[in-house]
């Protein structure tokens, strides 16, 4: 996956409003919201009651999600599920969207996830001011003293600005340590391809023909992995050794084979999945303070 670190690409910009731009991260997230949209309206459609084949799986995914909302925000806050629910979907797929190659993850775009970040924000501030008036909301600031009002209110600033930071900075530093690592290995391939080209097609063919060799040798006797790996590597390093001398296909970069599609499922897969966890839960978290029980309201007037 590439990742161009200097910001999201403009694509065009809308000549209203002082200009609205179109960046690879509005294309992104339209997708996305495409994607759930359509997937949404297909997977309700001609329920059954007895449920078969992908019903299934929908339902049991929906039924964890309501029970991870219940126990994490408790029973009288099941309504926030759907909004839950929407915030792990987009921020799932929106980092699983950079592996097309072709469309940049929406969360590595800090004013995305920083959107849900206040979102989450509003919610907290609207049933604050919902569950103690106005009055009652600014009188929080100013507890458990007057003195640590200023404290209060950067803590307030601070945990939207701490969610969408930790979200964003995890994505796309994964995108950036992959890009280099992917430049630094074609460039170290074309410093190997080109030492081989440079004495000729015999260098390559000699590494291929001692590949080969490696490669019997452990299918035939001495089943080390060693073999194997070495074999293996000799034997490619030595095809496009020759191709490079015979400028039949120049430039391959051959020592990133792999690796960085490895670090990629990492980083957009497991990290990816792992982001959109952990800032869903924070939200249940928060959200769920902002909306305690009936009775915790009650003993608390």
């Amino acid at each position: 996956m590439e990742l161009n670190v200097t910001g999201a690409f403009i694509y065009f910009t809308i000549p209203i409003f002082g200009g609205i731009p179109i960046t690879q991260t509005t294309v992104s997230s339209f997708v996305v919201a495409l994607i759930l949209i359509i997937a949404s309206i297909c997977l309700g459609r001609n329920l059954k009651k007895r449920p078969d084949g992908v019903q299934v799986l929908v339902e049991k995914g929906v039924s964890m999600l309501y029970n991870m909302v219940g126990e994490s925000m408790g029973e009288h806050n099941l309504h926030w599920a759907p909004f839950i629910g929407t915030i792990f979907l987009s921020s799932l797929c929106g980092s699983f969207i950079g592996l097309t190659g072709f469309l940049r993850s929406s969360t590595a775009d800090l004013s995305c996830v920083m959107v849900w970040a206040l979102s989450v924000s509003v919610i907290i501030w609207y049933n604050g001011i919902k569950n103690n008036g106005f009055v009652g909301w600014l009188k929080g600031f100013t507890e458990p003293i007057v003195a640590m009002t200023p404290m209060n209110i950067i803590s307030e600033i601070a945990q939207p600005v701490s969610m969408a930071f930790r979200h964003f900075g995890n994505v796309a530093g994964g995108g950036v340590i992959t890009s280099i690592l992917y430049i630094a290995l074609s460039g170290a391939s074309a410093m190997l391809l080109n030492a081989i080209a440079a004495n000729g097609i015999l260098a390559g063919a000699v590494l291929l023909a001692v590949g080969a060799v490696l490669l019997v040798m452990n299918h035939l006797k001495w089943h080390k992995k060693r073999f194997l790996i070495l074999g293996g590597a000799c034997a490619i390093i030595g095809f496009f050794g020759v191709l490079q001398a015979l400028k039949i296909l120049e430039g391959v970069p051959v020592l990133a084979f792999g690796i960085p599609a490895v670090l990629s499922c990492y980083f957009d897969l497991f990290s990816g999945f792992v982001q959109a966890y952990v800032f869903t839960l924070l939200s249940m978290v928060y959200i769920g303070n902002s909306c305690p029980a009936p009775e915790k309201e009650e003993a608390a007037q």
